[in-house]
């Protein structure tokens, strides 16, 4: 399998900030949902749900989410890339710090605000991290793994499938379900379709050979 998202290249420092931007604007996207409190994407109802559960920050939970869904990556004969391990650790960081920033107790227009913001950041995110090429998030590769490993399985039946289980087992732990999750099912597919072009980086074009000059000491025969 070919590795994704090497580490070469003159692009190479762009990839990396629009990796880590992409990755820390994706916590906060979350803390934004989060505190709107009117719904959540099917993974982060289920990272609440185990939060409420076990006590733990949602970002802790997300981490360890991340890095349990990075071990199913073993079976489909996956390879992480920088993106796919920063992906696990750098977006849980981003979240819990993004939470004890935002203010608390607001009334229903920011909380709306919150959301539609939360939602729209998510969208460009998710181009900047995948845009800079660096390997996709556990959960994505988990996605496109599965599909890789038993042809003629559509990728949208196995992500429907894998969001649905996680959005019942989150909502049933205690996530929260609402307006804001069928809001993110509709918008989210629009606004990777416009983000992840836009900002994803060309690789590079190797560069063809110069035609090797004639020396001058070279006679040529009459």
């Amino acid at each position: 399998m070919k590795r994704i998202g090497n580490l070469r290249g003159r692009r190479l420092p762009r990839r990396l900030t629009q990796l880590y931007v992409g990755l820390v604007l994706y916590g906060v996207s979350m803390a934004l949902m989060i505190e709107s409190t009117l719904g959540l994407d099917p993974w982060d109802v289920f990272h609440q749900g185990v939060s409420r559960r076990t006590g733990l920050t949602i970002g802790t939970v997300t981490i360890a989410v991340g890095a349990l869904v990075l071990l199913l990556w073993i079976p489909l004969r996956q390879r992480p890339g920088l993106g796919t391990i920063s992906n696990v650790v750098v977006i849980g960081l981003a979240v819990d710090a993004a939470l004890a920033l935002l203010p608390t107790g607001r009334p229903l227009p920011l909380r709306i605000g919150f959301l539609v913001a939360g939602i729209v950041l998510n969208g460009v995110a998710t181009g900047l991290y995948i845009g800079a090429r660096l390997g996709p998030g556990p959960r994505d590769g988990l996605m496109t793994g599965f599909v890789a490993r038993h042809p003629g399985r559509s990728i949208r039946l196995v992500r429907t499938v894998i969001e649905v289980t996680v959005l019942a087992v989150g909502f049933l732990l205690g996530g929260t379900v609402g307006v804001g999750t069928v809001l993110y099912a509709v918008a989210i597919g629009p606004l990777a379709h416009v983000f992840i072009p836009l900002f994803t980086v060309p690789p590079a074009v190797a560069r063809e050979p110069r035609p090797a000059r004639l020396s001058h000491s070279v006679k040529v025969a009459p």
